[in-house]
């Protein structure tokens, strides 16, 4: 075996069933393959269609989903032998376009399928607004997929790519998609050569490629975009090498490419380690990183040592490193970890200036890095004289514990003394240190690590004292007990020493853990709201209940100019100075105010709200004191919350975006049917009635009395048919714009029938309608009006959908004495399958016999649900539809008394 193997460090379980669990979720998915290149023309389409040939002919089954040879012969060429899946054709805006066709090649199920180009953006109205979206849905399916893709078209770099090039690149894929791949083929061809390929038409026609060589295809801009690629190639290479490392357990570190590591403290000389990391780092063209261990062994630090820390930490991260603070018991042990975790090849530390004696005592970071480093370089460097003039020189006992932890040691130790000079009689000199020891873990938990060795000293000094002959001296007659003595205050020590480290232990998982809870439930808050009042309001809670700070989020109003959305409790208001460093802040995307390097002066810290679509805002801060926000982790903290603030306002506003895009769609959907429905179903009445009108005022034609009083029919019963289509518009606009209005009358169901019976004399002529009513019906409090109307739109539904001779029944009853139940039923063809639910929603036909806009059933519908009631359709069994309503029936007014 590799001795790279030797001895594997035991893996993090957690970590262990999430690889697990990833590689159980992926070992279901296919496999996604793209072929990468910096720009147009390099020849991505063509290595793409060489590796499918090469898979068909191992015995995969190859499918061509969508390749775009641009006319290029070599390219077509390739095609040939393979099969190709036809395109699926769109219209759009009155022309057919052709896109993948993901149904078609879901059913065909291939074991490979090359689609090329995938940033681009489908013609609206397929599945997914971008092809990328096809592509992970074939993954899902289980289907290899082999595309292509340039480097100007990944989201993070497109403003890089603006920047070089000056052409904004819209077609882009998220950076998760290009992590998502599990193999990526660098296509490279080097600028003159792509050029020449321009010049010879093989990229574009002549004279786009003309113009193309002016612009986007310079040669400078060529090698720009090279080195890009290149380095995002690089970079997924370098993911792949370390999860690689991580599955097989490899402590090794392999000097694929160098990276480098600068360990950062609280002393000033860090910031001379951080600028020689940054040189060597652009010297090896390597990534670096900053690493600051909190080893609950150390001494605690001050205030101002915190804050130093923090300046240390954000400087390395305004020179591009990546900053990341250990915790742990051993620094050495932990930073050494961490590096070969992240196959790091250089480490950076400070020479040590403290005196060697502390190194005999406490042991010494330098020898131990350097002995356990292995393969890994360690460059030890010093300080400038001006960087160290002002290094605060810590003495043993540093000025880490407030003065009244001193004075706890000292009342600890005497009451200790007491208790034991109260015992002392009674008991043996070894129980009596018992009570000592006890004194000092009670210390060590309640203090710092000076307090408690001050106690540890007092106790030895108070035991000698007190409770070893010669009493009241520090003379010792009895050598032996130098050794109780010795091994006491080791005990002590020691005792004392793994008291602190717990505690410091707790309390700082007890902080992650606090963090961690607060961005849980501020990130499943933020699911919930929809709007960026609330969203402000919550962020501005959660910084007020974690930092005891008040928070204002700023976001762009319709001119530009940054307001608070929320005044709510917590919120502070910016005057003119403040503004302007927010404002400042919104323009350059970059951290301000205090406890930063730029705008110190500024009362409030701001932070950038960033998000994939731009800046969107900004989240300010106002310390209630300096402390506030004490030390780099916060400040990251904060970031995060700026992070989720950013997600929140971008999720409401896509969402309300959407719902504009929706209303709008529907708006245009809805003028377009009703424009047609009205151009469509006028059009019969009109006709009839222009027709018959013209043969009555026709002087040539000779009509007899009973043709004409036809045609006079005929012109009145079109004129009803057109004045229903255009009461019904007109009531269903309506009742969209204000509701449906109700006159409630306690009114009786068979007044109700009888006045729509009347009404329909004529049109029944030819019909038997059958009204089934019980003698014992109670009184319905509704609009008289509008249930006319409903019974009225059932009735003429029915006449028109079913051939004459046929009959109508209607019929109610009571049911469970809470509801009136009507239903209009007939013997007609009956209710188009699947047509049942949607057979009430505006401009919805059942069939082609006979005018109608499709609003009839639409307003009943709303009719019945204002008077608190519900309608449905059914087909009858032996043929017919049927439509019931029901009216919820109400306590029964008082009759008057007959006189």
């Amino acid at each position: 075996m590799n001795e790279n193997y030797k001895e594997p460090k035991r893996p993090d379980p957690d970590a262990l069933l999430g690889r697990v669990t990833e590689e159980e979720k992926r070992s279901r998915q296919g496999r996604l393959r793209i072929f990468f290149g910096a720009a147009p023309g390099v020849g991505k389409t063509y290595a793409m269609l060489e590796y499918g040939r090469k898979k068909r002919e191992e015995g995969v089954n190859v499918l061509v989903g969508l390749v775009e040879t641009h006319n290029r012969k070599e390219t077509e060429l390739l095609l040939e032998g393979l099969p190709v899946l036809p395109k699926r054709l769109y219209k759009y805006r009155e022309s057919l376009i052709s896109e993948f066709d993901l149904d078609g090649a879901l059913a065909r199920k291939p074991g490979l399928i090359l689609v090329d180009e995938i940033a681009h953006t489908n013609v609206p109205g397929t599945r997914h607004k971008k092809r990328w979206q096809e592509v992970f849905e074939l993954l899902e399916a289980g289907i290899d997929v082999a595309t292509t893709l340039n480097v100007q078209h990944i989201g993070s770099l497109n403003d890089v790519v603006f920047q070089i090039t000056g052409v904004t690149v819209k077609e882009t894929v998220p950076d998760s998609v290009f992590d998502r791949a599990d193999e990526v083929e660098l296509v490279d061809l080097g600028p003159e050569d792509l050029l020449q390929r321009l010049k010879e038409g093989k990229v574009y026609i002549p004279d786009i490629a003309e113009q193309a060589i002016k612009n986007f295809f310079r040669k400078g801009n060529l090698i720009a975009l090279r080195e890009l690629a290149l380095r995002r190639t690089a970079e997924t290479v370098d993911a792949q090498m370390r999860t690689y490392r991580e599955k097989w357990g490899v402590t090794e570190v392999w000097p694929a490419n160098e990276r480098i590591l600068v360990c950062v403290g609280t002393n000033p000389r860090s910031i001379r380690l951080i600028r020689a990391a940054k040189r060597m780092a652009e010297g090896l063209k390597a990534g670096w990183i900053a690493v600051n261990v909190d080893a609950p062994s150390q001494v605690r630090s001050s205030e101002k040592e915190r804050q130093l820390l923090a300046e240390h930490i954000r400087f390395a991260e305004s020179l591009g490193a990546e900053t990341v603070t250990l915790f742990g018991n051993k620094a050495s042990e932990e930073v050494l970890a961490f590096a070969r975790s992240r196959n790091v090849t250089r480490i950076i530390v400070g020479k040590p200036t403290h005196p060697r004696w502390k190194d005999k005592m406490f042991g010494s970071f330098l020898d131990e890095m350097v002995r356990g480093s292995g393969d890994i370089d360690i460059h030890v460097i010093t300080g400038d004289e001006e960087s160290g003039e002002n290094v605060k020189k810590l003495g043993f006992f540093h000025k880490e514990a407030e003065s009244k932890e001193y004075l706890q040691s000292v009342v600890v130790v005497s009451i200790c003394t007491v208790l034991s000079k109260l015992l002392f009689p009674y008991s043996e000199l070894v129980n009596i240190s018992m009570i000592y020891i006890l004194g000092v873990i009670y210390t060590a938990s309640r203090t710092g690590m000076v307090p408690s060795m001050l106690t540890s000293a007092l106790s030895v000094a108070a035991f000698d004292f007190f409770f070893v002959p010669p009493y009241n001296t520090f003379a010792v007659s009895d050598l032996t007990y130098l050794l109780t003595f010795v091994v006491m205050f080791i005990a002590a020590m020691l005792i004392s020493s793994l008291t602190v480290r717990i505690r410091k232990q707790a309390k700082e998982t007890l902080k992650r853990e606090l963090r961690k809870e607060s961005l849980y439930k501020l990130s499943k808050n933020m699911v919930k709201e929809r709007s960026i009042r609330t969203i402000s309001e919550l962020i501005v809670r959660q910084v007020n209940e974690y930092f005891d700070c008040k928070a204002a989020v700023l976001v762009p109003d319709d001119s530009g100019f940054l307001t608070v959305p929320s005044t709510a409790s917590g919120t502070y208001a910016l005057d003119h100075q403040e503004s302007g460093v927010a404002r400042w802040v919104y323009d350059h995307g970059q951290a301000a105010g205090f406890a930063t390097d730029t705008l110190p002066g500024a009362k409030g810290l701001y932070l950038p709200l960033l998000s994939s679509s731009g800046i969107l805002g900004v989240l300010g801060i106002l310390p209630e004191t300096p402390k506030a926000i004490r030390d780099n982790e916060e400040f990251h903290f904060l970031e995060h919350i700026a992070n989720i603030t950013a997600i929140g306002i971008e999720r409401a506003k896509l969402a309300a975006e959407a719902h504009q895009a929706l209303l709008k769609a529907e708006h245009e959907s809805l003028r377009n049917t009703l424009l047609s429905s009205v151009s469509h179903d006028f059009r019969t009445p009109l006709t009839a009635i222009t027709g018959a009108v013209t043969s009555l005022i026709d002087k040539e034609v000779s009509l007899a009395p009973e043709s004409r009083q036809e045609l006079l029919a005929t012109i009145r019963e079109e004129a009803d048919l057109l004045n229903r289509m255009i009461r019904n518009i007109l009531d269903m606009t309506k009742i969209e714009h204000d509701g449906v209005k109700m006159n409630l009358e306690w009114q009786s169901l068979e007044e109700l029938v009888g006045t729509v019976n009347e009404r329909f004399l004529e049109k029944l002529r030819r019909r038997h309608l059958v009204v089934k009513l019980p003698p014992a019906l109670p009184l319905i409090h509704v609009d008289s009006l509008l249930m006319e109307q409903v019974l009225t739109n059932l009735i003429e539904n029915a006449v028109k959908f079913t051939p004459e001779g046929t009959p109508i029944e209607l019929s109610a009853g009571r049911k469970d004495d809470d509801i009136v139940t009507v239903e209009i039923a007939d013997r007609g063809p009956g209710i188009p399958r699947g047509l049942e639910e949607v057979i009430f929603e505006k401009f919805t036909r059942a069939g082609s016999t006979g005018s109608s806009t499709g609003l009839g059933l639409t307003i009943c519908k709303a009719i019945v649900e204002a008077h608190g009631g519900n309608i449905k359709a059914r087909n009858r069994d032996g043929g017919g539809a049927s439509f019931t309503f029901t009216i919820p029936v109400k306590p029964q007014p008082s009759m008057p008394e007959e006189i």
